[in-house]
């Protein structure tokens, strides 16, 4: 009987083990410099179902096993990506993360995965489709909103209201017309971005949202989400869209760890 319960178990175990492996959540890609920055999006993709594996410039730079990629916000693109001098307003450049996020976008195109990309990187994807950027926004601060320490991440508060054009996969997922954003940035698209069309303007005419109709899900987003998603229904339904891209994708994605 002792033999046979410990043979039972055994099994138990070993289909456990298997088993594990396949409840994983699917994994995405996400970009940073700064690993205390990350928190926000790693909770607002994990509410979601998502796992994430961070991909800094001195980690792995491969999308291998990933199902979706989000590039997160940051510091000022280098303009020579752009042809363009800097702007004494342009500052803090990271050419290391410049180059990892290119490299990692061309693959996540050609790839087909899906792709969200957040403030700096709503930037960088217009960059490399061979789109410009304005290099500070004379209605800045309208854009530039100021967040107190006692404002969670989450929970921020809105900061100016934007439009939804009508037929973009952004209308489909939170409506067109009137929305409310939280913002923070002082640069912006000039030139959009071959193969790229516009989602969202401000009242002041900021390019606000851009998307790239012939893939699946590549979307990009001025604004930050993961910073509202506690506050803001439109928040959550743009990541559950995301997440749903991800898992209604068979990708064969596989969990991988960051080097």
């Amino acid at each position: 009987m002792a033999k046979r319960a410990k043979a039972t178990l055994t099994i138990l175990t070993r289909v456990l083990i298997i088993a594990i492996p396949m409840c994983m959540p699917p994994q995405v890609g996400l970009t940073l410099r700064y690993r205390k920055k990350v928190f926000p999006y790693e909770s607002a993709l994990h509410r979601v179902g998502l796992g994430t594996v961070r991909i800094a410039p001195d980690a792995q730079t491969s999308i291998d096993g990933l199902g979706g990629l989000v590039v997160t916000g940051g510091t000022d693109i280098n303009p020579a990506r752009y042809g363009q001098h800097p702007d004494p307003a342009t500052k803090a450049l990271d050419n290391e993360r410049d180059e990892m996020e290119v490299q990692l976008l061309d693959a996540a195109l050609r790839a087909g995965i899906p792709v969200l990309c957040i403030c700096r990187g709503m930037q960088m994807l217009n960059v490399v489709h061979g789109g410009t950027l304005i290099q500070d926004l004379k209605t800045s601060i309208n854009h530039a909103q100021k967040v107190s320490a006692s404002e969670k991440p989450g929970s921020h508060p809105m900061a100016h209201s934007i439009d939804v054009m009508p037929d973009t996969q952004l209308a489909g997922i939170i409506g067109e017309g009137r929305h409310e954003v939280n913002s923070r940035h002082h640069q912006a698209i000039a030139e959009l971005g071959k193969g790229l069309i516009a989602a969202v303007r401000a009242d002041d005419g900021t390019l606000e949202a851009i998307e790239r109709p012939d893939k699946d899900f590549v979307l990009a987003v001025q604004w930050h989400p993961e910073d509202q998603i506690d506050v803001s229904s439109d928040a959550h339904r743009l990541f559950e869209a995301f997440a749903s891209a991800v898992l209604s994708a068979d990708y064969g994605a596989t969990p991988v760890v960051a080097k």
